[in-house]
């Protein structure tokens, strides 16, 4: 049993690899001497030299590198020489961007608590010496760091990894478990629903560009307003549509498309710091990568757009308004609702980041919400319902909040989105935040975080793309499938929501090769409870 524990731990070990080697920037002084290993109470002392020289295929009768690291086979062993060759910064300037963020940061300092350079626990170190690595090199490899490095010893816990993959595989089955958990509460009596999804493309609407000249950026804030062609009935909503991090309007142009086609009118916007922009210029160097400081701006855009229809300046009649967004936009639209962040938040952000999980990425975005300071902004007067394509802040509410909103959610996820993951977010999201019970979560298999963002020239591609040129296994399943999908459920929430109706609660409905499921609050306790 203590043999099986010990080679588990040995394979963890390689798969800390990767994340080992950002934090060996130092700069050359003389050569690290060796890792030193910590588990079980114990510490195994690990030669650099002798790492590199086993990577290489020389053995050493005298070490105990060489009868321990075995255990992991040759291809490890290969996979070893592979990884020290490889470059870890191919673009500096962008590497240097992303650990002056928040988020980069943050990262930099809970994994320094898993891997101490000598004494060090900081990270600030870490942080100054890749600096001027990165002003020496363009291209640094791992075996560069591990002769580079200044220190005489590299400390793993190895047990604080071990714990670390533990939750990710945690996380991981539970969004594999959920499909089948979806198949188990499913009763047989259920009506499976025809449903005759919009076209991919509609060319009657068309949009105005509006620029609006705002005191709280120096630049103007640009938007589209889509009209409906005709008024023969008028809606009783009209639609802001907000982007998320990174993105700009002209991804959702096929979404406002549609809702202004099907009688809505519709105010597109772009936030300036945080759209396309801003990301292009992470990428070159420019900027450090955005995060949640970006939330107050985004706020006070929208208060710059609904004062613009105030006066006028934008053309809709309608006042009840509908808030929209992707992701990042789908959180401003909840905080612009008026829901106060509960108190908590910072004593559930120490556990969240103590955990180090990658497969909810947006918990680096909604703890940094903590060194933020938000206005009251009281409950929003007109909001009939906001709709979040891919949406995120379950760690911003508990689940047994008092302060719900009695305002419709409707909101939209995928199984393979691990950016906002459907169990942890959208599922309990809408469990701790609405009272709602026309609310409902629209659930697609195979869709990923991406899928939602229609780029130029995907039309013309068979399967389409994300923003980012993806592979399918990050994107999901066919994006034009899912924007086609996720047109018609919204365009029928909105309908029912006229009417103060709610659409049906249904799961396993078939589209198609989509699969996908609409889900209330009962299921999605039930749901929750059996996770």
């Amino acid at each position: 049993m203590r043999t099986n524990s010990f080679i588990k731990k040995l394979v963890v070990l390689g798969t800390v690899g990767s994340l080992v080697a950002p934090y060996c920037f130092y700069p050359k002084f003389q050569a690290a001497e060796r890792f030193e290993i910590h588990f079980d109470g114990m510490s195994i002392p690990i030669s650099i030299k002798e790492l590199i020289d086993w990577s290489n295929g020389e053995e050493s009768t005298n070490s105990e590198l060489a009868s321990w690291l075995n255990l992991l086979g040759f291809k490890e062993r290969k996979g070893l020489a592979k990884f020290l060759s490889t470059p870890l910064v191919r673009d500096k300037s962008m590497a240097r961007q992303i650990l002056r963020s928040w988020s980069g940061r943050k990262l930099l300092d809970e994994v320094s608590d898993l891997i101490l350079m000598d004494e060090d626990n900081t990270g600030e170190s870490v942080l100054d010496t890749l600096e001027t690595l990165l002003n020496k090199k363009d291209e640094v490899t791992t075996l560069d760091l591990l002769n580079s490095l200044s220190v005489k010893a590299i400390h793993i816990d190895l047990d604080g990894w071990i714990e670390v993959a533990n939750n990710w595989r945690s996380e991981l089955n539970k969004q594999q478990k959920l499909i089948s958990d979806l198949v188990s509460i499913n009763e047989k009596s259920v009506k499976r629903e025809k449903i005759n999804l919009l076209p991919f493309e509609i060319k009657e609407s068309e949009y105005k560009l509006i620029s609006l000249n705002v005191t709280h950026r120096n630049e103007p804030l640009n938007l589209e307003v889509w009209n409906p062609s005709f008024r023969e009935k008028t809606k009783k909503n009209w639609i802001l549509l907000m982007p998320g991090l990174g993105g700009d309007r002209n991804h959702f142009n096929w979404l406002a498309r549609s809702l202004s086609h099907n009688g809505w009118p519709v105010v597109v916007l772009d936030h300036p710091g945080s759209d396309s922009l801003a990301l292009e210029d992470l990428l070159k160097g420019k900027l450090p990568l955005p995060g949640a400081e970006v939330i107050p701006d985004r706020l006070n855009d929208l208060d710059s757009v609904f004062n613009a229809k105030k006066s006028g300046k934008i053309d809709i009649s309608v006042e009840n308004v509908v808030l929209m967004g992707h992701s990042l936009g789908a959180l401003t639209a909840i905080l612009a609702s008026g829901v106060k962040i509960d108190d908590q938040l910072e004593n559930r952000c120490q556990r969240v980041l103590d955990n180090l999980s990658l497969t909810n990425l947006s918990s680096l975005l909604q703890c940094q919400l903590v060194d933020i300071t938000l206005l009251d902004r009281g409950n929003m007067e007109n909001l009939s319902a906001i709709v979040g394509m891919n949406s995120f802040g379950s760690f911003l509410w508990q689940k047994d909040l008092e302060n719900k909103i009695n305002i419709p959610l409707f909101l939209t996820g995928g199984t393979f989105d691990l950016v906002t993951p459907s169990v942890s977010e959208q599922l309990g999201l809408s469990i701790a935040l609405s009272s709602s019970p026309l609310s409902r979560v629209l659930l697609i298999e195979g869709a990923s975080h991406f899928s939602p963002i229609r780029v130029e020239g995907q039309m013309k591609q068979s399967e389409g793309k994300d923003l980012f040129n993806l592979g399918e296994s990050i994107v999901g399943y066919h994006p034009l499938s899912v924007q086609s999908l996720l047109s018609f459920e919204i365009i029928r929430f909105l309908e029912k929501l006229e009417e103060k109706k709610s659409i049906p609660s249904n799961t396993n409905l078939t589209k198609g090769e989509l699969k996908f499921h609409i889900l209330d609050r009962n299921v999605i306790e039930k749901l929750i409870k059996i996770q």
